[in-house]
C-alpha cells in the first residue's frame, strides 16, 4: 500500500508559476512510476507527466511540454511538478499517483495507476 500527499497549490495569475510536491510514503515499490494528473470541473481526469524510478525518464503531455517539468527530490520519496507560464485553463484539481507496474505509465492514462493522493487546488486567474 502506498499513502501519497500533495501540496503546493495555491491561487496565481496568468503567466505565473506553482511548485507541486507529493509525499509517497509505505510500499517503496508501489511508486516504480509517478506522475501528475489534474481534472477540472466538468471534466475527466487527464495526465500530465509521469517519471520512472530509478531511470528518471520522463513523459509529458503535449499540452504541458515546455511549461511544466516533473522532477525527484533526492529522497526519492518526494516527486515535485513545477508549472510555469500558467494559464486560466490549467486550474483544477492536481492529483499525484503512483503504480508498481510501469510499463504503459508513459500513456498517462488514469486506469494505469493503483495509487492517488487527495488533491490540491491550483487555480489561475486571468
Amino acid at each position: 500500500q502506498v499513502h501519497l500527499t500533495e501540496s503546493g497549490g495555491g491561487s496565481v495569475q496568468a503567466g505565473g508559476s506553482l511548485r507541486l510536491s507529493c509525499t509517497a510514503s509505505g510500499d517503496p515499490y508501489g511508486t516504480n512510476c509517478m506522475g501528475w494528473f489534474r481534472q477540472a470541473p466538468g471534466k475527466d481526469r487527464e495526465g500530465l507527466a509521469v517519471i520512472y524510478s530509478g531511470t528518471d525518464h520522463t513523459y509529458y503531455a503535449d499540452f504541458v511540454k515546455g511549461r511544466f517539468t516533473i522532477s525527484p527530490a533526492n529522497d526519492r520519496n518526494t516527486v515535485s511538478l513545477v508549472m510555469n507560464s500558467l494559464e486560466p485553463e490549467d486550474t483544477g484539481m492536481y492529483y499525484c499517483a503512483a503504480n508498481y507496474r510501469c510499463a504503459e505509465s508513459y500513456k498517462l492514462r488514469v486506469a494505469d495507476f493503483s495509487y492517488w493522493g487527495q488533491g490540491t487546488q491550483v487555480t489561475v486567474s486571468s
